[in-house]
């Protein structure tokens, strides 16, 4: 049986291995296609409205789980992706992935206000006339991003591509994660 010192040393050479593999892979991989950064602009302006949405269910009291307006707008996505020339399952899963990716957001928001005892004295737009609205829209942009991105998903290089990406556009801990869960199918690793 190897003592320690000879494990330590099996260790550090295995770490050094991965350091240099991870290394090289990240030198091998080709630059990210043009469809990415504003497929990835949209999913994170789609974040940043949930901090509104938040705002306004904290001043409301209504649950963050909206189920009915979640089908309506998974429903409506799936129905335009032919349009696209996108899978309607596809739409859908996406579309979760980023109703997903934004409760997180709020669910976050707002457990952090109720420790605080507050809320951000900040402007509250109505949710049924101004950010639904912009929510529609941006569904619409979504899916223009997403399809012009889709050719890409099986790409060898999509998850270091993503990572680099997501870097980017680092903004604060709760919207990095949710960016993350936004994006996590966005990849398809086929072997």
């Amino acid at each position: 049986m190897p003592n320690a010192h000879t494990m330590a040393r099996h260790l550090l050479f295995s770490a050094c291995l991965f350091s240099i593999a991870a290394c090289t892979s990240n030198l091998k991989a080709s630059p990210p296609p043009a469809a990415l950064a504003p497929l990835l602009g949209s999913i994170s302006e789609r974040l940043t409205l949930a901090d509104q949405v938040a705002l306004t269910k904290w001043d409301s009291g209504k649950p963050i789980q909206d189920s009915p307006r979640e089908q309506q707008v998974i429903a409506a996505a799936a129905r335009l992706a032919p349009g696209y020339k996108l899978d309607a399952d596809d739409v859908s899963r996406f579309l979760a992935a980023q109703i997903e990716a934004n409760k997180l957001v709020q669910y976050a928001l707002i457990a952090h206000w109720h420790a605080a005892g507050k809320a951000p004295d900040s402007a509250r737009p109505d949710l049924a006339t101004q950010i639904r609205p912009r929510l529609d829209q941006l569904q619409v942009q979504l899916l223009q991003d997403y399809a012009a991105f889709a050719p890409y998903r099986q790409a060898p290089d999509c998850p270091e591509w993503l990572g680099q990406q997501r870097a980017r556009l680092a903004k604060d801990t709760v919207h990095d994660l949710a960016l993350v869960r936004a994006t996590g199918e966005l990849c398809i690793q086929t072997k």
